[in-house]
């Protein structure tokens, strides 16, 4: 399906990354383009100066009914949800409203591997856009990964690996992978779909128009993501931690194996934490999916570090370790950070997007303590106030500080947030790399003191 949107007049939501690259496509493509963006134009003046250049006329300070006169489309993007009054009115007046990944989706010439889940979505994607590259292809990541779909559907490439959000997944048409990927299912969100159930619906988009030449990959370990995932309309291969049956892929005393065809060994993963190597199992079973030979998928997922901000340990202080897990922004996230340690002080909160943070009691037996911020600070108080010592900060460098005063040697101090950054900080890039700098000042002061 082509892109043909020469004549129409879009009214493109929100200047981000995304929408800013939709106005792009779109004036490229013919089409007349305004941008309605929420904040003041001070906070999007390079962006704003950017669309303008390339012929959009951009509205800033708040969205306004009177945006859409004229419109035939609306582009939205992923940080407006759907039951916005900018996004009720179009629907209303009987507009098509389309995300930016349907844009890709129509411009898009090269086959796709598309990744979603709750969790886990960014490393898994570059996994496989490495394993594509290894196997001789021109490819990339992109998608909600930061390189928009639309802009690297058009840049010509042989493959194409996207990572897709629920926001993204719940306006479109034609998006149609030739595999797609489920990691897992847990609340999250919950602010901008409302319901686990439309949530849920959102994700299960991602296959909505795959058939029995395409795959799904799926993860056996989460009953949640299992269940959507057996829904899907083509064969399903499944990753897991343990032991693969036929049609699995998984571990066999610590070696990744596929018995996808037959029996492959893949490769030892030189990491050790479970979510990493679940990542791991997930893109290995979705680059065999797509077609490509066992050696580079082994050698691409197997080698595989942590992105910054996803669990490395950025700094160690009289004994104590500083983990900067700041993606980890639900509960689910949070406790994947947290396992597998013992007398671990948690770092936690910041907007919890409506989700209910009660399952995060499930990490005290790991725990020796909690610093709360943020928004959230006294929901994480009530949760864990009596069972644990938990702790109040103002900033991400008292949180540091206070969280150092509570750990043991040979213990560690791990920001995993549970919450988005939003109330706080720009992103949870910013977070994390405050908390790094602050460990680090500590280890620096340290050092000085032992000189």
């Amino acid at each position: 399906m082509s892109l043909d949107v020469r004549g129409e007049r879009v009214v493109v939501v929100g200047l981000g990354a995304s929408g800013l690259a939709a106005a792009r496509v779109l004036l490229k493509e013919g089409a007349s383009v305004r941008v309605t963006e929420a904040r003041p134009r001070a906070e999007v003046e390079a962006a704003a100066a950017q669309a303008e250049a390339a012929g959009a006329e951009v509205l800033t300070g708040g969205h306004d009914a009177a945006h859409l006169e004229g419109a035939t489309l609306v582009v939205t993007s992923p940080g407006v949800p759907e039951h916005a009054e900018v996004l009720r009115e179009p629907r209303a007046r009987g507009l098509r409203v389309w995300s930016e990944l349907e844009l890709g989706a129509r411009m898009a010439t090269a086959p796709y591997v598309a990744v979603t889940g709750t969790n886990g979505k960014t490393t898994t994607t570059e996994m496989i856009a490495e394993a594509m590259r290894r196997a001789g292809l021109d490819a990339i990541a992109c998608g909600n990964i930061g390189h928009p779909f639309s802009l690297a559907a058009a840049e010509g490439h042989q493959a194409l690996a996207v990572e897709a959000s629920s926001f993204q997944l719940r306006f479109h048409e034609s998006f149609h992978p030739r595999v797609s990927v489920l990691l897992n299912l847990a609340p999250d969100h919950l602010d901008w779909h409302r319901t686990l159930a439309r949530y849920r619906d959102a994700k299960q988009r991602i296959y909505a128009l795959q058939g029995p030449g395409d795959s799904h990959v799926g993860n056996l370990d989460d009953a949640h993501a299992a269940a959507v995932s057996r829904e899907a309309p083509c064969p399903v291969a499944w990753f897991r931690l343990g032991r693969p049956g036929e049609g699995q892929l998984g571990y066999e005393d610590g070696v990744l194996v596929s018995r996808l065809a037959g029996r492959t060994v893949l490769g030892e993963p030189a990491a050790t934490a479970r979510w990493l190597r679940a990542d791991m199992a997930a893109a290995a079973a979705a680059a065999l999916a797509f077609g490509l030979d066992p050696d580079p998928v082994g050698a691409a997922v197997t080698s595989f570090r942590p992105l910054p901000h996803r669990g490395a340990v950025v700094a160690e202080v009289d004994g104590v370790r500083f983990i900067d897990d700041s993606k980890a922004s639900n509960p689910h996230a949070a406790l994947a950070a947290i396992e597998g340690l013992q007398g671990a002080v948690l770092v936690a909160g910041g907007r919890s997007k409506g989700v209910d943070l009660s399952p995060l009691a499930a990490a005290i037996p790991s725990l020796a303590g909690v610093v709360a911020i943020g928004e959230a600070a006294d929901e994480l108080v009530a949760v864990f106030d009596g069972r644990l010592p938990v702790r109040t900060a103002g900033s991400i460098e008292e949180a540091v500080t206070e969280a150092k005063a509570m750990a043991r040697p040979g213990a560690s101090v791990v920001l995993a947030p549970a919450c988005a950054s939003w109330d706080m900080f720009r992103d949870y890039r910013e977070r994390g790399e405050r908390f790094a700098a602050a460990a680090r000042a500590w280890a620096e002061r340290a050092e000085a003191r032992r000189a």
